[in-house]
């Protein structure tokens, strides 16, 4: 007996639209579960963990700021899934960007003007592009996995900016602590409503970014490039258009929003550099992107709800005790789903019963 899956000849559209709730319904079904077995009430675990977040306003901002890196990365990525280049390095990607964007106010901390901010962010999406050309140019010239180039690069990033930060970079007045000096006030990206909470300007980024790659894809020819190439390459020859030339764009594109990212979650969240500045935003950015059917607009709502596990998460840890590792949990179940029900959605299973016949080996 062997199991294998055929492909449907017709795909519902209807359950194609639904896939994504029906994973997130079987995620809170299974989390339920998960708060049983660790002796704790299913239902009002999942109300800490979904709901209180939501009830006040400063957690709103909270919800925006977690959401706006995850929007920005995953935004990126749908480009890159779309044109068939796998990338999952976005992770390196945002430390560099945050690292090159933070050159100015560390380097030149003594700089006050104006220009400071719109270079730092300049210069964090050109880090984040550069840093994502490497598996670019193996993959178009050596043709190298990029998936294993791209993930392997995140290591050297986050080390590199660890040894930057209790080395070269370490503020001489900080006590030996491995950080970087304070941002000056010119270099932080500023609050949308400084009245009513934190939240800044990275959330605006990712809307405008969500909608204009949407626009990009919906109706201009490079997104039609994208989708024909992303579905079959012949047929992109066929149009006259290079697959070496969509591997560089599409890689060059989603780096530079993962490094526009990271510098906008250094500048208007952190406020100088440390060793840990992501708790695992490029990763997530996959299940994102996933959730949100590769589409813009669909990415924002995903956002949100990936960045409520990320607030729920800590919610979770003040109210019920539980370990910060819940979070993790909910969003592999979460990928597990969205990826499980798409695959039945594409393909029905079938069961083979073989037998071996007399006197074969």
């Amino acid at each position: 007996m062997r199991i294998e899956l055929e492909k449907r000849a017709e795909v519902s559209k209807l359950f194609a639209f639904v896939s994504p709730l029906l994973a997130l319904v079987l995620t809170l079904a299974f989390g339920a579960i998960m708060f049983a077995m660790l002796g704790k009430d299913p239902v009002g675990s999942l109300d800490a963990f979904f709901v209180e977040p939501l009830l006040e306003v400063w957690s709103l901002h909270e919800l925006a700021i977690k959401a706006a890196p995850l929007i920005l990365i995953a935004v990126g990525l749908a480009v890159c899934y779309r044109s068939n280049n796998w990338n999952i390095g976005a992770e390196g990607q945002f430390t560099i960007g945050a690292i090159t964007g933070s050159y100015l106010p560390i380097v030149f901390y003594d700089w006050h003007s104006p220009l400071v901010l719109p270079l730092m962010l300049i210069l964090g999406a050109l880090g984040g592009a550069l840093f994502a050309a490497i598996p670019a140019l193996l993959k178009a010239h050596f043709n190298t996995n990029e998936i294993l180039t791209s993930l392997m690069l995140v290591y050297i990033a986050q080390l590199f900016l660890d040894w930057l930060v209790r080395g070269a970079w370490r503020d001489p007045q900080g006590f030996n602590f491995p950080v970087s000096r304070d941002f000056a006030p010119e270099a932080v990206l500023p609050a949308i409503w400084e009245e009513s909470g934190r939240a800044h300007w990275a959330f605006i980024f990712a809307i405008i970014a969500a909608i204009g790659v949407w626009f990009m894809l919906r109706y201009t020819l490079k997104g039609f490039e994208i989708i024909v190439l992303g579905q079959s390459e012949r047929a992109g020859r066929f149009a006259g258009f290079s697959s070496k030339k969509m591997i560089w764009f599409s890689f060059l594109f989603s780096g530079a929003l993962a490094g526009l990212a990271g510098i906008s979650e250094v500048s208007g969240s952190i406020g100088h550099l440390q060793p840990a500045i992501s708790p695992g935003y490029g990763f997530t950015a996959i299940i994102v992107a996933f959730l949100g059917r590769l589409n813009p607009l669909g990415i924002i709502a995903s956002g949100l709800v990936l960045a409520l596990t990320y607030l729920g998460g800590e919610a979770a840890q003040l109210s019920l005790g539980v370990s910060d590792k819940v979070t993790r949990v909910f969003q592999g179940l979460l990928l597990f789903f969205v990826l499980s029900c798409d695959t039945l959605i594409y393909y029905k299973i079938r069961i083979v019963w073989s037998r071996l016949r007399s006197g074969a080996a």
